[in-house]
């Protein structure tokens, strides 16, 4: 085995074991919950700025009056604290009223799904800055990237592929144009 190299050993957890297909679906759903705002950590990178503006103070009295009508997502991190995803303007609001908790939906999404997910949301607000924008589509384009990547180790990636097999079909070009059929490789026989 080349030197360098890591070997990722994922072993099913011992409560997963003895699960039924139902409940691990069960668990893979979105749930909505209050969360204490202590909890809840900021998306790294947020490229969207939350502003303590008239819009703000608006929200604030809302959430007074009626508390919080849709749902922040979050994501759950591996230190048990909460990642939040969309609902920035929210949880400042929250904070603001005095509030201790937010409505969250909690939702089980890799980084790069939730940078997707994150960048949507905001794009919807009604005033947003072109750095912001901008910042904002290089991030989601950079998961995008990622997210087809392959991470196994049993197969090389589509880049050695194919420029193996652009390689071959040099060779097989160069082969017909200078000699006879039978000096060409099997492969490259038509």
């Amino acid at each position: 085995m080349a030197k360098g190299k890591e070997i990722k050993i994922e072993l099913t957890a011992y409560d997963d074991l003895f699960q039924t297909d139902e409940s691990r679906e069960e668990a893979k759903q979105s749930r909505i919950q209050d969360i204490p705002l202590s909890e809840i950590d900021e998306f790294p990178d947020h490229p969207f700025k939350v502003l303590d503006d008239d819009d703000m103070a608006q929200l604030v009295e809302s959430i007074q009056r009626n508390g919080v009508m849709t749902p922040a997502m979050v994501r759950r991190k591996e230190d048990g604290r909460y990642e939040l995803i969309s609902g920035h303007r929210r949880c400042r609001a929250c904070a603001l009223a005095g509030l201790t908790t937010l409505k969250c939906e909690v939702r089980e999404l890799t980084r790069d799904e939730a940078v997707i997910i994150m960048v949507e949301s905001n794009l919807q607000r009604s005033v947003i800055l072109p750095s912001e924008k901008a910042f904002a589509y290089k991030m989601r384009l950079e998961a995008m990237k990622r997210q087809g990547e392959r991470t196994d180790l049993t197969s090389p990636p589509l880049v050695e592929k194919l420029s193996g097999k652009q390689a071959l079909a040099r060779f097989c070009k160069w082969s017909m144009n200078t000699g006879s059929p039978s000096a060409l490789p099997w492969n490259c026989r038509i």
